[in-house]
């Protein structure tokens, strides 16, 4: 009867909704470096520590008030609150007690509750011993106010700052990692004081005239001389003191320097992981994101475009100085190949990016990258670079929705405008990066003045703007030369002035900020005017 209660109850805690929630949202305040309420609640944790550890030193010459009485109990009942947290989300009980029973359903054998609740305890027990439940189960017994002696407890609450400022946790981490280096210097320097403590004491007793009473002050002098702070309380008076004070005072030289080299070395071998986690940190904070891939040229006239736009942006490349350019120019960069799942996963393709950018200088490469990328999300959109017209059809395979041909639009751009110089000097401005010049895209609304004209009509030079190109869905424009496919529609180049402008379609100007804003004016302010007019 109680197995069939607790396995209930085991499996409506893993279909509440409410319960997963509840132990997720607990888990991220908690334990979740990326989620942003953790780092809220490291800063109230780290200012109540502080707090409390000041109020405790500050009763140790000053009499006990009842709002510092008050306050100490609600720093307790936070620590209380927040040991009992860790411990709930630490393991799930109900998950051990499905896992024993699904394991005996599925052999055939009898489900012994024992065992279950034995996993569990263990589980549990293994968060009580670990050294950071220890640190905050310290931390709360300086509280118990009877027993003064728990004060020297104290020093644990500080200790549980390590768990809050992340800082700590690096440093702490690179130790982990150096434990075996640090270990063999810590007995090798256990030997060496064991040794000096001993010749010091026969050399420097009271019988030989010299001011150590007994071991314990050899041990005291040993462990002040092999720091190199030499307090000089006990001072040595007989040669062979003095001699084995500088064997200590040399190997105590040598013992810092070889610690130091050790901590450098683990944080120069760390370092790398912890830049990389850094950037991974701020790409999961991101949203609307445009992932580019490459940094050559090309990549980096796009990533300044952006960088200017106040765009969020992430650059992967497997070019390491790519890479050491975007970080100096202050963009978030990820070295490695965009063609792999993990290096696309890391730059956020499935949390928080909009669009890809495959711009690098081999159509190869642009190829494997928007495969991979339409893999692993079918809903982003992909624009890849071409740089020959033979792979175009293998990108639009591939997964691309739009193609950029550089080279064509440049050879395009020169046929069509040779002879214009105020088009050149406007695409020359955007290369330049002249912010006064821009390019681009209005729409045409319906009961917009440009609706049903002719280009020619329309004279955008007396705007002062360039037209560059028409999008439009309309089928009338389909035997038109410089026609190029889009999905659902087509873009026209430099339509000819006969091309009859319709609502929907996407103009592309170029031209000084101004004029493109005084275009838009107009277009919005004859929109406006259409709808009253037919209101009245």
């Amino acid at each position: 009867m109680h197995t069939r209660l607790i396995l209930y109850i085991a499996y409506s805690l893993k279909a509440s909704a409410r319960y997963q929630r509840s132990k997720t949202f607990f888990y991220d305040l908690l334990e979740n470096p990326q989620c942003k309420l953790k780092s809220y609640f490291d800063v109230f944790m780290i200012m109540l520590v502080i707090s409390s550890v000041s109020l405790l030193l500050y009763e140790v010459e000053h009499q006990t008030t009842a709002w510092a009485v008050s306050f100490e109990n609600f720093v307790v009942s936070v620590f209380i609150i927040e040991y009992l947290l860790r411990g709930w989300i630490y393991s799930d009980m109900h998950a051990s007690i499905i896992k024993q029973h699904e394991n005996t359903e599925y052999l055939g054998t009898p489900f012994h509750l024992h065992k279950a609740l034995g996993q569990i305890i263990a589980d549990k027990l293994s968060y009580i011993f670990s050294p950071s439940a220890i640190i905050d189960l310290l931390a709360i017994l300086p509280s118990y106010r009877p027993l003064r002696i728990l004060r020297i407890f104290l020093i644990f609450r500080l200790f549980k700052l390590f768990r809050y400022s992340q800082s700590i946790q690096m440093f702490t981490g690179v130790l982990k990692n150096k434990r075996f280096e640090l270990t063999m210097l810590a007995i090798f320097m256990g030997f060496l004081i064991f040794i000096a403590s001993t010749a010091i004491y026969m050399f420097e007793n009271e019988k030989m005239g010299g001011q150590i009473t007994d071991l314990y002050d050899a041990f005291y002098w040993a462990v002040v001389t092999i720091s190199t702070v030499g307090y000089g309380d006990i001072t040595p008076v007989t040669h062979g003191g003095r001699l084995v004070t500088t064997a200590l005072i040399i190997s105590g030289l040598g013992l810092l320097a070889f610690f130091t080299s050790i901590i450098v070395a683990a944080f120069s071998e760390k370092m790398y992981e912890f830049q990389e986690e850094r950037v991974l940190s701020s790409i999961e904070k991101l949203c609307d994101t445009t992932i580019v891939c490459g940094f050559g040229r090309v990549g980096q006239d796009i990533a300044r475009q952006l960088h200017t736009n106040k765009q969020n942006f992430v650059i992967v490349d497997k070019n390491e100085q790519h890479i050491a350019l975007a970080k100096r120019n202050g963009y978030i960069a990820l070295l490695g190949d965009a063609s792999k799942n993990s290096v696309l996963e890391q730059a956020g393709i499935n949390h928080g990016a909009k669009a890809i950018l495959c711009i690098t200088g081999d159509d190869v490469a642009n190829v494997y990258i928007t495969l991979t990328s339409r893999y692993l999300n079918s809903d982003i959109t992909i624009i890849a670079r071409a740089n020959h017209e033979d792979n175009v059809k293998k990108m639009y395979q591939a997964g691309a929705n739009y193609i950029v041909q550089s080279y064509t639009i440049a050879g395009l751009l020169a046929a069509e405008y040779i002879g214009h110089p105020v088009a050149f000097e406007a695409i020359n401005g955007i290369l330049h990066g002249q912010h006064d010049v821009q390019m681009e895209v209005l729409n045409i609304h319906p009961g917009c003045f440009l609706e049903g004209i002719s280009v020619e009509q329309a004279d955008f030079n007396q705007y002062k703007a360039r037209l560059i190109g028409v999008v439009s869905k309309n089928t009338d424009h389909a035997k038109r030369r410089n026609r190029y496919k889009l999905r659902n529609q087509h873009f026209y180049f430099n339509p000819d002035p006969g091309f009859i402008l319709c609502a929907g379609d996407i103009l592309v100007l170029i031209g000084r900020h101004l004029s493109i804003e005084y275009l838009h004016d107009l277009i919005a302010t004859s929109c406006l005017q259409k709808k009253l007019e037919k209101s009245l």
